[in-house]
């Protein structure tokens, strides 16, 4: 059924831009009889609306169903220790070394020096 829908999206594409075409053509003999342009006709309108429709309609067949926007739904599964749980927060290199009985302080002459600000005012 889903190829049926997408053939059927293809053709109603296919009708908004024949609809498209009318109208360019429209404005072009409005040119030449040198007529000034007020609306386009009826039956262009309605073809494009229709098409616009068709299209729309074809699409939600295609896509099949939608999710709900709402937050708690997707929510309501989840225990409250799990929505704190937020792995790209997680920070490993904090004062809580420097609290610890067993923490080393690091060799400062082990740094490369390159990196520094002095290194940048030469």
């Amino acid at each position: 059924m889903a190829i049926f829908n997408k053939i059927q999206i293809v053709l109603g594409f296919l009708s908004l831009l024949h609809a498209a075409y009318s109208a360019a053509q429209h404005r072009a003999y409005l040119r030449i009889t040198e007529q000034e342009f007020s609306q386009l006709p009826i039956d262009i309108i309605f073809q494009a609306i229709a098409s616009l429709i068709y299209i729309i309609y074809n699409i939600l067949q295609v896509v099949g169903d939608f999710k709900e926007i709402r937050a708690a739904v997707d929510l309501q599964a989840k225990s409250w220790e799990t929505l704190s749980n937020i792995p790209s927060f997680y920070t490993f290199n904090h004062r809580g070394k420097a609290l610890s009985p067993v923490y080393e302080q690091p060799n400062p002459d082990g740094y490369d020096r390159s990196y520094t600000s002095e290194s940048y005012l030469d």
